[in-house]
């Protein structure tokens, strides 16, 4: 990635940060990335399709800190807390940019639609190898049903949203996540 499409993807998070995506425009992206419309338009064709890459990263660098803080030869019960936790301080480290995607994504259309699939597909495929490991086997616990993973993330998802919504923070949910996740995991057993 050019060292000018990081910095318009960093301006583009710095924005809804400060003000929303809604409010978020091409200008505001470049005057914040100290670089102009031109180069903008080099990398991106729209402010849409610029919140879609930034969304991309994100989501492959919130999935790679779930998987790497997951220790397979903890118990059944502590690798879902560890996905959990992982979950939400990856969330918090970004909640504006979390928070955005929940709220303006579904805002954008077809040209979102890719994405949010995209983005289902590889947290459901990290559910379903997260509980591929031993411990899972040895209590009776595995393969998941990709239905109920999809219940259990979009029950998540909305959770937390409704959660920062109303002022609080993703972890006030944890306990309630864990419980949850555990509850619909360990389902059949």
């Amino acid at each position: 990635m050019t060292d000018f499409r990081q910095r318009l993807l960093d301006a583009l998070e710095a924005s809804i940060a400060d003000e929303g995506y809604a409010k978020a425009t091409v200008a505001d992206i470049v005057r914040r990335a100290r670089t102009s419309r031109r180069t903008f338009y080099q990398h991106f064709t729209s402010r849409d399709e610029c919140f879609v890459a930034l969304l991309t990263e994100a989501n492959a660098d919130q999935i790679r800190q779930i998987h790497d803080a997951v220790d397979p030869a903890a118990p059944w019960q502590q690798q879902v807390r560890q996905a959990i936790e992982a979950w939400i301080g990856s969330a918090e480290r970004r909640p504006a940019l979390m928070l955005s995607w929940i709220r303006d994504v579904p805002a954008l259309g077809r040209s979102a639609r890719a994405l949010q699939r995209d983005a289902l597909e590889h947290f459901v495929d990290l559910v379903g190898a997260l509980v591929e490991t031993e411990q899972f086997r040895s209590a009776g616990i595995g393969p998941v049903p990709r239905r109920r993973i999809i219940m259990l993330l979009g029950g998540l998802r909305e959770l937390t949203a409704i959660t920062v919504e109303e002022g609080g923070r993703m972890s006030d949910v944890t306990e309630e996540a864990v419980d949850a996740s555990i509850a619909l995991v360990g389902r059949g057993r």
